[in-house]
């Protein structure tokens, strides 16, 4: 995997580099290199996604991304299909399921945090601000978005299912978003444009995936239960938990529930099943029409209601964006804790987690926490 993503030559070269931000000049004199021919490697290299170049007025500066970005992110942004993007996306696969992911099952302190869809929020005017989509919008300014990497390193490997859903749907902001635009591996796109895509995508029934942290959010992805790098970890590695759930989870109203199932078939959690209700069969239930000018009747043909086992519930919204009789929505969670501040609080958490799981079991095995 090693091989297929660093040449011999850009491993020795950035054999010794630091992982702090260096400038340009501060390099070339570690390198013992003229500027301009090192800008020219270094360039090259943050096109590959396997450096982070940054520019703050004349200074420009690099620093070597970690090993989830370079593998499992940069790889495939850009949505190539080149026989390196073909050969990379099986090994990365395989990897992921042996050997890399080990240490996700020890922390609850994921890297990714549900967004819940908020028109499925049972009182809308009460979400924070950080679990509101809208608010996190309105503290970025440039906005940018890629092709989704597990998705696609997912389609590009012929041992995996191919999936139907829409690829383009990774969205990067401010710093990241330029990074990805200027390197190749995404586009420039508007607000607007940002928000055309959350409502695709929650129409499509992907879930809104953001950083686990407050303050400097870049990213929100949108994922899919058989792509997912942390719905993997928790349906095929048998995690306890994939994606940090949001502060809500769903309530079913079997009063007014039809019982299509089609709630079971949108979570990605498995969290909804349909119990037999007898009372319910052929029960009419009146909603709103499409144009919001009439109204309609449901019948309830199956004599069966949805059930939610919230234990299961990671609060994404799903299964009521779509609920034809509105009979599912989200309400607070139970003794709900807002993140982590920032990126370095949710690490120190992460550290103390994986600290105290070494502690317990003398060393940190491979496999589940469930």
């Amino acid at each position: 995997m090693i091989m297929a993503r660093y040449t011999p030559e850009e491993a020795a070269f950035l054999t010794g580099m630091p992982f702090s931000s260096k400038s340009l000049e501060e390099l070339a004199a570690m390198k013992g290199m003229e500027p301009g021919a090192l800008r020219v490697k270094l360039d090259a290299l943050a096109r590959k996604g396997i450096l982070f170049r940054t520019v703050g007025g004349d200074t420009v500066r690099y620093r070597p991304n970690e090993a989830a970005f370079v593998f499992y992110r940069a790889a495939f942004w850009p949505g190539g299909t080149d026989e390196t993007s073909k050969a990379l996306a099986p090994l990365t696969n395989r990897y992921y399921l042996h050997g890399f992911s080990d240490n996700q099952a020890f922390t609850s302190k994921k890297a990714l945090r549900v967004l819940p869809i908020e028109e499925t929020v049972k009182d809308p005017k009460a979400i924070v601000p950080y679990e509101q989509a809208a608010r996190v919008l309105d503290a970025v300014q440039y906005f940018a978005v890629s092709v989704c990497p597990c998705r696609h390193r997912k389609n590009l490997d012929p041992h995996a299912p191919n999936c139907k859903h829409s690829t383009e749907v990774c969205l990067h902001f401010d710093k990241l978003g330029r990074y990805t635009v200027e390197n190749g591996m995404g586009r420039e796109i508007t607000r607007e444009q940002t928000e055309e895509i959350l409502r695709q995508c929650a129409e499509e029934g992907l879930v809104h995936g953001i950083q686990n942290w407050v303050e400097g959010i870049d990213t929100i992805c949108n994922c899919c239960k058989c792509c997912c790098n942390f719905f993997e970890a928790y349906h095929v590695l048998k995690h306890a938990e994939g994606m940090t759930p949001s502060s809500y989870w769903a309530r079913s109203h079997p009063d007014t529930c039809i019982g299509c199932g089609l709630c079971v078939k949108r979570c990605p959690m498995d969290a909804i099943t349909l119990e037999d209700c007898p009372e319910a069969k052929d029960r009419i239930t009146t909603v709103a029409a499409n144009n919001q000018a009439g109204k309609k009747e449901l019948k309830n043909k199956t004599g069966r209601v949805s059930k939610v086992d919230q234990r299961l519930c990671v609060g994404c919204g799903v299964c009521a964006y779509k609920c034809p009789s509105a009979s599912l929505v989200l309400e607070l969670r139970e003794g709900a804790l807002p993140p982590p501040a920032n990126v370095h609080d949710w690490m120190r958490q992460v550290a103390a987690e994986l600290l105290a799981a070494r502690e317990r079991q003398g060393a940190l095995p491979s496999g589940s926490a469930r």
